[in-house]
């Protein structure tokens, strides 16, 4: 067999090429108008069409309150494909593509425009053959959430029109504030929609090496039997940007790192690398192992929180040797913002596997580089014949952007006379060893979605948990002073503090 089929076939098995398309649809996708939907959401969208992913008969039907025909939309839509040389830049394609595309005008809280939604999508079922079948995704402002809910609801556009047909909805995050309105949103959108229905979106879980963590632990006899607290010494998980905040500032400032990547991505990442196996892969069985994780977190107490979590913002730097600004002089934000733009902690997940075992957590903007990977840091021989040697080389690393791949360190005797060890590592990259870039996270999670395969998205109990941990955190902030901000320059590793959480266990942070 030649390399390239090997290669095809592999890519087939990761799920990038689709042996079938998905059910017929129609796709409305609130918020048509915003920045979500033209640089992430219309991509995707384009790249399961490109690759026969998505139903021929599907049409996507843009929302916002923004005045455009349908014209219009197509050309704004067409702006954000693939140009040039670039992958999926098949003008073919493109233009069937989006032909199945319409817009619609109106507001968010308008029951007549719901009605006339309604009647709409009849018009959409009947000219495109869509069985019935309807996909709602809310890509608006948060705080839009519940009109549209509402709105859906009174219109009678929340159940399926039949026994064979179906319908659904993604939730973008942030997925409430804190435990309460998240609490206060599951409450409305279960009175709308069954739980079944309902897909809360993280797009990281999204992301090959996200999900190949499954793969690794449970489905290799070599590394299962070492993942635990007998042989794992800590877990450290990075979330870094040298990014500011570009043009969020608005949701920025209400927000923050604690609430924007800890609680949803950092969480998620954590709930995924310390889950016990599941009875089988399905999203029933995954999920119900992994919010017994987070049930399991130690809960930060007052006394904890000052010594095992750490706030800082960034100040004027240099990000690749051009200098940038610090948060407080970005547009849109307060002169005097108190907004933490990173976030590091220490947290056990007591129980059987893990205990003892720190997991230390960062994420930050404007730091030196940006990197996502859950690094596992095993321990050191049980009796150290090589005297004076680095005891931190072995190491395993699910790379998670941008290169995705997994590393493995480990010792070797390096050339020469003398008994020295130098740490050595083995390398995977996805697209090394398949050949192809992986399929974008959210147009694995939409595909997900339209097969009704809701392994990889939130449940409502999880949602409630992961803010029950991070609660008391952003309580004690709220009444206490904030460090004096800003506490690290852009383009460093973080505040200097950081190194107090791994310091005081004689171990430290891994360079970004």
């Amino acid at each position: 067999m030649s390399t390239r089929a090997t290669t095809a076939e592999a890519a087939q098995a990761l799920g990038y090429f689709c042996e079938a398309p998905s059910d017929p649809c129609a796709i409305v996708m609130f918020g048509a108008s915003g920045d979500l939907v033209r640089r992430k959401l219309l991509p995707a969208l384009y790249d399961l069409a490109f690759h026969d992913c998505l139903a021929p008969r599907f049409r996507l039907l843009g929302y916002a309150r923004t005045e455009m025909s349908d014209e219009d939309f197509r050309k704004k839509a067409g702006e954000s494909l693939p140009k040039g040389s670039e992958e999926g830049a098949d003008e073919n394609k493109k233009s069937e593509f989006l032909k199945n595309l319409q817009y619609f005008s109106g507001d968010y809280n308008d029951p007549e425009a719901f009605r006339r939604l309604a009647r709409r999508l009849e018009a959409l079922d009947g000219e495109g053959q869509l069985s019935g079948n309807r996909l709602f995704y809310l890509a608006t402002p948060p705080e839009v959430y519940e009109h549209v809910i509402e709105q859906l609801k009174n219109a009678n556009l929340t159940k399926p029109k039949s026994d064979k047909s179906w319908t659904r909805i993604i939730i973008e995050k942030p997925f409430g504030r804190d435990l309460a309105t998240a609490r206060e949103l599951n409450t409305k959108v279960l009175s709308a929609f069954d739980e079944g229905q309902v897909y809360r979106i993280d797009h990281y879980l999204g992301k090959e090496t996200v999900q190949n963590m499954l793969v690794f632990r449970f489905g290799n006899g070599i590394f299962e039997p070492l993942w635990n607290r007998n042989y794992i010494d800590s877990i450290q998980i990075t979330a870094a940007e040298s990014l500011g905040v570009e043009r969020r500032a608005a949701f920025y400032e209400t927000a923050g790192a604690l609430r924007d990547m800890i609680q949803s991505h950092v969480l998620q990442l954590t709930s995924l690398a310390a889950m016990e196996a599941p009875a089988k892969f399905d999203a029933t069985s995954v999920r119900n192992e992994k919010i017994k994780v987070l049930q399991s977190m130690r809960p930060f107490t007052k006394e904890l929180i000052w010594k095992s979590v750490i706030r800082g913002q960034y100040g004027p730097g240099q990000i690749d040797g051009k200098p940038v600004p610090g948060y407080r002089q970005e547009p849109g934000v307060k002169p005097d913002s108190t907004t933490e733009t990173f976030v590091a902690m220490k947290l056990y997940v007591d129980n059987w596997r893990w205990s003892g075992v720190p997991f230390y957590l960062r994420t930050g903007k404007r730091l030196h580089r940006p990197l996502t990977e859950v690094a596992i840091q095993f321990k050191s021989a049980p009796h150290m014949v090589f005297r004076g040697e680095n005891n931190e080389m072995n190491s395993l690393v699910l790379n998670i952007q941008p290169d995705e791949g997994i590393s493995l360190s480990f010792g070797a005797k390096a050339p020469g006379g003398q008994m020295h060890i130098e740490p050595v590592m083995m390398n995977f990259k996805y697209k090394d060893a398949f050949g192809t870039n992986s399929r974008p996270a959210y147009a694995t999670l939409i595909n997900d979605c339209i097969r009704g395969d809701a392994t990889l998205f939130d449940r409502a109990d999880s949602v409630e948990a992961a803010w029950a941990l991070v609660d008391p955190i952003l309580q004690a902030w709220n009444n206490a002073a904030p460090p004096p901000f800003p506490n690290y320059p852009a383009g460093s590793q973080g505040p200097r503090t950081v190194d107090d959480l791994t310091g005081a266990d004689e171990r430290r942070w891994r360079e970004l």
